[in-house]
């Protein structure tokens, strides 16, 4: 079998357990995404996506594919997995939890792609699956989300200074990340204040709803994809999130008209009200002044896959601040 990869996972052993997945012709790793492995998998009887679960055990995994299954037939448009010749949905295999799905022919779109249009178009599909989960899922106990303590936010700050001014030698990535760094510190000093409380409540979410996990067939959402992450969370909080990364331009500005239309349309699909949203905004954003995951990737955990999102997503927390009001305005108004 041809193969690009010595990554590949045991296909051969994978196939055996469906009645009709066919023989494999090949195996190419999808370069795309972060915290799994994927592949397409050619087969005698067609494509398929091949995840490798890098975490979580195979009850979690089977609970995510029957909840895609359900929100399926509620319209909501996922890739749900094939079931084996068992009826099983994940294959451990080697200690290894491993899914197939169909292959869904799409792209990617940011929203610099998307249009006023195609901008309500992903708010009321955030809302659908929001709705949806609600349904299909059991009610979870109310929980409380504590929000970041600037004073662990401080010394993290400092240690991540003196790895960035330690390395050796230093690049441009090290020198825009010391400049951030203080930026955020004085930022953090200034506004340690409106620190916002405990919040409570929330709802299922898909967890990590950005371009990178939905795919477009033209200006269509095909499949939504990597549901690794669902989970009971605030929802109006999913849905700043998506947006911060949906719109976010590559000099850290958002593309607020089309946030205003994602986000009407959100609330729309939702029953989400102004005040949900504006209080959503707050948290995100205090989130994001505390937020140095990029930063704790390269320094302390020598990976630098992330590196690329670091310019813009750095900005985003500094021109948020500045135009707090006018962000606040396009979710909530």
């Amino acid at each position: 079998m041809p193969r690009s990869s010595d990554n590949v996972p045991p296909v051969g052993t994978l196939l055996r357990r469906y009645a009709s997945a066919g023989d494999p012709l090949s195996c190419e790793p999808v370069a795309q995404g972060l915290l799994n492995r994927g592949y397409r998998l050619a087969t005698t009887r067609g494509d398929y996506f091949l995840k490798h679960h890098l975490d979580g055990d195979a009850d979690t995994i089977a609970r995510q594919h029957r909840a895609t299954q359900r929100l399926g037939r509620l319209g909501v448009p996922v890739a749900p997995p094939v079931a084996d010749a068992d009826g099983s949905t994940v294959a451990v295999i080697g200690g290894h939890c491993y899914a197939l799905h169909p292959w869904i022919d799409g792209r990617h779109r940011v929203g610099a792609q998307l249009s006023a249009v195609g901008s309500r178009r992903l708010g009321a599909l955030l809302g659908l699956v929001h709705t949806c989960l609600e349904r299909v899922m059991e009610a979870e106990p109310p929980a409380t989300h504590e929000s970041a303590d600037p004073a662990d936010s401080f010394t993290l700050i400092d240690e991540l200074l003196g790895l960035a001014r330690d390395r050796s030698p230093r690049d441009a990535f090290d020198e825009l990340a010391e400049h951030r760094l203080l930026e955020r510190r004085s930022l953090l000093e200034h506004h340690a204040h409106r620190r916002p409380p405990a919040g409570g409540g929330g709802g299922w979410v898909h967890g990590d709803f950005h371009p990178l996990n939905l795919l477009y067939r033209g200006a269509e959402p095909a499949a939504i994809v990597d549901w690794d992450r669902l989970g009971v969370q605030p929802r109006a909080e999913e849905a700043v999130r998506a947006a911060m990364i949906f719109f976010v331009r590559p000099a850290g500005e958002l593309e607020l008209a089309k946030v205003r239309a994602y986000a009407r349309a959100y609330r729309l699909a939702a029953g989400a009200d102004a005040g949900e949203l504006a209080a959503a905004v707050h948290r995100v954003w205090w989130e994001r002044l505390n937020d140095f995951w990029i930063l704790r990737w390269r320094y302390q955990l020598h990976d630098r896959r992330a590196d690329a999102q670091f310019p813009a997503a750095s900005a985003l927390a500094v021109w948020w601040t500045r135009e707090y009001d006018a962000v606040c305005e396009a979710f909530a108004g």
